[in-house]
């Protein structure tokens, strides 16, 4: 595989050439590194939280997925955005295909680290909206907090969790998230 350069602009026609040992995502055709694993309460968060969301969807036609999972966020326009969110959830199963998801999830959950703050926060942020994320959590394990963005008229509107808290899962009807369970040490 060829190095890949900073000031070339990729689509995911490049993205699938590259081999498995390359984890990085495009946003906007720029190439964004992803950082070696997570740290051990990061894997921890996330995966009661997929916990918590599972258990809700059963018996329904909403599925929740892990990452790495490939997201398409402009599949259909210039195919130069593919991310690969910490979880996410699907309800419109013909967007599911075997490499992942073309099209935007209906709900996108990223996990900060000092690494990809500012990608989660400002660019991943700008793209979810854009392609129609309805829902999108930016959880701080440092703080203990949950951001949750909600799509309403093409913008998000936030609203701040905190530990002790239980946030509503907008995009499900009756599902809310404890964060005390997500957060426990």
């Amino acid at each position: 595989m060829e190095p890949l350069q900073k000031e070339k602009y990729y689509t995911y026609s490049d993205y699938v050439k590259w081999d498995d040992e390359t984890r990085c995502e495009l946003i906007g055709g720029e190439v964004y590194m992803m950082s070696p694993a997570p740290t051990r309460f990061h894997q921890k968060i996330i995966g009661k939280l997929f916990w918590q969301l599972e258990n809700h969807l059963q018996g329904k036609p909403c599925e929740v997925y892990l990452s790495p999972f490939d997201v398409r966020l402009n599949a259909a326009e210039e195919d130069d955005t593919v991310v690969q969110p910490d979880l996410l959830i699907i309800c419109d199963k013909s967007k599911l295909t075997d490499a992942g998801c073309d099209g935007a999830p209906d709900m996108v959950v990223e996990i900060l680290s000092p690494s990809t703050a500012h990608k989660d926060r400002l660019l991943k942020f700008r793209s979810y909206q854009k392609y129609g994320v309805r829902e999108y959590w930016i959880i701080d394990p440092v703080s203990t907090t949950l951001q949750a963005c909600i799509l309403t008229n093409g913008k998000y509107e936030t609203n701040i969790y905190d530990a002790n808290e239980t946030a509503p899962v907008f995009i499900l009807d009756g599902c809310g998230v404890d964060l005390k369970k997500v957060f426990d040490e």
